[in-house]
């Protein structure tokens, strides 16, 4: 691929430049139908995108353009590679390219500007990071034998862990998935539920099931469970063991207790990791029990061996309208907590 400068304009904060992709076939994947991907370039970057041929003049504020060139180029080289491109890796090349290196819990950007995002590879499906909070998260999960996955509904921390433990499965590199969440609706009266146990506490997990749906064959999901290779194991039920060889998925661990906390995170064993998801800000457990999420969280964090991601509504990956709710539960929480800590200063 070839690259043009075009002459500055006379206003010193923009700039034009010219994107010449040597494979017309490949330069119309890129451009999308109907140029689609160009248009969410424009709308997300604030630039203008006009494509002539395999040609693309890129117009608007110099950081903008230099930002645009960079998410073109990435996916322009992720093409040449074999790789399919849809407007959600656009948006996901866009949200790397925005954020700075220095921003990043673990590395992602290469020099020059390549974005390499972390990737989940299945038989079924391969996962590729959408957000910054994602890739630093999945690498984490690489790395480190107990991670947090803290934030909002819909930033994909319970659908990445499950995508981690089935990867590690097929490999061969653990032998059993173990999911476990606690099931706060249901109080005390789980056992009243119809059913033997997966029955009565299947609708908990739920969430799970569908992940594991997308990673891997319905039939052997099926053959897996009934083995035992994954296994449902209610958080009431985790006393006392010690869990090797496996990876543990704790879901919804805003709404264990302390103790409940402490007692699942003291079941590691060899050759296991641990992920534990959760969102602070969605607690049901009874009016003045400590959520055992967010004191682990702030107990453990800077522990060797253990890794804290936290997610915000910039990270949510599914719909748009979704982030737009977060970011007016997260403001209207912050009204009363202000509202809050000025009456207490008044007092």
């Amino acid at each position: 691929m070839s690259r043009h400068v075009s002459p500055t304009t006379d206003n010193s904060h923009s700039s034009q430049l010219e994107l010449a992709f040597e494979d017309n076939r490949l330069a119309a994947q890129l451009y999308g139908d109907f140029d689609q991907h160009l248009a969410l370039i424009e709308q997300r970057m604030i630039v203008q995108a006009t494509p002539r041929g395999n040609h693309v003049m890129l117009k608007g504020p110099a950081s903008a353009v230099d930002q645009a060139r960079r998410v073109l180029e990435s996916l322009y080289g992720q093409l040449e590679e074999g790789s399919a491109i849809d407007v959600a890796m656009v948006d996901a090349v866009i949200r790397m390219i925005q954020t700075e290196d220095s921003q990043l819990t673990l590395p992602t950007l290469e020099k020059k500007g390549k974005v390499r995002m972390a990737q989940i590879a299945t038989r079924k499906a391969t996962i590729v990071a959408r957000t910054p909070a994602q890739d630093a998260y999945m690498r984490a999960m690489d790395r480190a034998e107990l991670v947090f996955g803290v934030g909002p509904a819909g930033t994909g921390k319970t659908y990445l862990a499950v995508a981690h433990a089935a990867s590690l499965l097929e490999r061969g590199d653990i032998n059993r998935i173990i999911l476990s969440r606690p099931a706060v609706e249901a109080g005390e009266r789980l056992g009243f539920l119809p059913g033997d146990m997966k029955d009565k506490v299947d609708p908990y997990l739920r969430p799970l099931y569908d992940a594991l749906y997308d990673m891997m064959r319905p039939e052997h999901v099926e053959r897996c469970i009934t083995s035992g290779i994954i296994e449902v194991a209610p958080l009431a039920f985790m006393r006392g063991r010690t869990l090797a060889n496996a990876v543990v998925i704790l879901d919804e661990a805003q709404n264990t207790t302390s103790m409940q906390m402490k007692m699942f995170l003291t079941r590691l064993g060899e050759n296991s990791k641990m992920i534990v998801t959760g969102d602070p800000t969605q607690v049901d457990l009874p009016r003045g029990e400590k959520s055992g999420l967010i004191e682990a969280v702030k107990l453990l964090d800077g522990v060797e061996g253990v890794h804290i991601s936290r997610f915000n509504d910039k990270d949510v990956v599914r719909h748009a309208l979704v982030g737009r709710i977060v970011r007016a539960y997260e403001a209207d929480t912050a009204h009363k907590l202000a509202a809050q800590n000025a009456g207490h200063d008044r007092t």
